[in-house]
């Protein structure tokens, strides 16, 4: 009951609530380190009709989703898990064209070099990409949203941001590392920001769609694979593999203009899952898959229910089944289990499985995600090639263990830095680049006569 002469207004009854529940520390335990107070507000001036849709299974607060931040970490320290064995390869990007890059059998040979690189590899294998590109789903309707809060008109300015994130990944892709995922990113993220301003019943169509017609050519590129015999494998090209090792930047860069339709393959032909992922992730968004309330526990714990129980038998047997079942596996299984991954990491956190400075570390590394993304292949690429240290070349006999030990250094790093930098800075060093060019200039005031 309200003492006094006026009412506040329900914007700021919203806004002190939840920083008071954030002062009284009732998130201490999973959100300690996360939420800070100056992400909290209320929700800013809305038109009546103006996207009311989005708004009514999430929470109207603003305040960062700490699960969010460590999923987000936790999925790009993964994908290194896989494209560290890209850079350590001889032939290095060229080596995945020629499917150069098999995991080794450990039944036929059970060694322990062979054992800890196929289950390294197998946890790792499409499965944290998969978990970064819903999270991209979520974020994408996070920041429309937001805009809804606001008040405006969606899809407003986001495409400039795409078309920003496409010139990243293209500088990215010439420059660094040949299997950028950016690019791809940008290019679905503006078809799925048109279908958020669309209803529920055209969202889900899509989805579906999306996800049938990709299992289809997956089906057909794999039936195409185990139905023809087994040729004699491909070399690498010793130039290829003097590229790498010896030459100059310049030639790799030119090497991946010349090869950029063969390069730029994966994107296309996994758009479909692009957007089939995009989508599950604006769903589960929009149904509190990620808040800390108990409803949001209960869709954790039934992610890791269904996305292990299931994954982890069906990545096992395409695995075991050889090079014939590799898109298989890793485009079709693959995103099975991340949706594991995504329940599991989430039970962890609420359990208290993770905390203190790993769910720091990762979290850290989730803020800046952008840049550690970039950041982790260049320094990757300046270890292992020529131009770099030349590890690839230097340490090949002690396959795969100096590999490992150079995914965990990296991934070290990248926790240190990210935690360091964001003590000073709100944001990562790209996420600050992308945020000043795309943020709206305001007119500078004339001083007064």
């Amino acid at each position: 009951m309200w003492t006094g002469a006026t009412k506040p207004a329900p914007g700021r009854i919203r806004c002190e609530g939840v920083c008071d529940l954030v002062r009284a520390g009732l998130h201490r335990r999973m959100y300690r380190g996360f939420v800070r107070l100056q992400d909290v507000a209320g929700p800013a001036r809305r038109e009546p009709g103006v996207m009311a849709d989005t708004l009514a299974p999430v929470l109207s607060t603003t305040a960062r989703l700490p699960l969010l931040d460590v999923l987000r970490g936790a999925a790009v320290l993964g994908t290194l898990m896989t494209n560290v064995w890209i850079f350590a390869s001889p032939g290095s990007e060229r080596s995945v064209l020629l499917g150069g890059l098999g995991a080794p059998d450990p039944l036929a040979d059970p060694s322990a070099a062979n054992i800890a690189e196929a289950v390294f590899r197998f946890l790792a294998d499409g499965k944290f990409l998969a978990l970064l590109t819903v999270l991209f789903g979520v974020g994408l309707a996070i920041q429309y949203d937001s805009a809804a809060r606001r008040g405006e008109r969606w899809p407003g300015r986001y495409p400039k941001r795409a078309a920003f994130l496409f010139v990243e990944g293209t500088v990215h892709f010439v420059l660094v590392f040949a299997w950028d995922v950016l690019m791809g990113y940008a290019v679905t993220a503006l078809l799925v920001a048109r279908l958020l301003a669309r209803s529920e019943r055209v969202r889900r169509v899509a989805l579906w769609t999306a996800g049938a017609v990709h299992l289809t050519l997956v089906a057909l590129v794999s039936r195409a694979a185990t139905g023809e015999p087994d040729g004699p494998p491909e070399t690498l090209d010793p130039a290829a593999v003097d590229l790498y090792a010896h030459g100059s930047w310049p030639a790799q860069i030119a090497f991946r203009l010349e090869n950029a339709a063969a390069l730029r393959i994966e994107p296309v032909f996994s758009f479909g899952l692009l957007v089939f992922l995009f989508l599950l992730g604006v769903r589960l968004h929009r149904t509190g898959a990620f808040t800390a309330t108990a409803d949001g526990r209960r869709l954790r714990t039934r992610l890791t229910a269904w996305g292990l129980g299931l994954g982890l038998p069906l990545n096992a047997a395409t695995a075991l089944g050889g090079p014939d079942f590799f898109v298989l596996g890793r485009y079709a299984a693959a995103p099975l289990l991340a949706l594991g991954y995504i329940g599991l990491i989430g039970t962890a956190l609420d359990r208290l499985w993770i905390r203190g400075a790993a769910a720091r570390a990762l979290g850290s590394v989730g803020r800046a995600a952008l840049s550690c993304y970039v950041g982790q292949n260049v320094l990757c690429m300046l270890a292992c090639y020529g131009i770099g240290l030349g590890l690839a070349d230097r340490l090949g006999g002690s396959w795969p263990w100096w590999v490992m030990g150079l995914w965990a250094g990296v991934s070290l790093v990248l926790a240190a830095g990210s935690h360091l930098w964001l003590r000073r800075f709100d944001r990562g060093p790209l996420e600050a680049l992308q945020h000043a060019a795309l943020s709206p200039r305001r007119p500078r005031r004339r001083p007064p006569a």
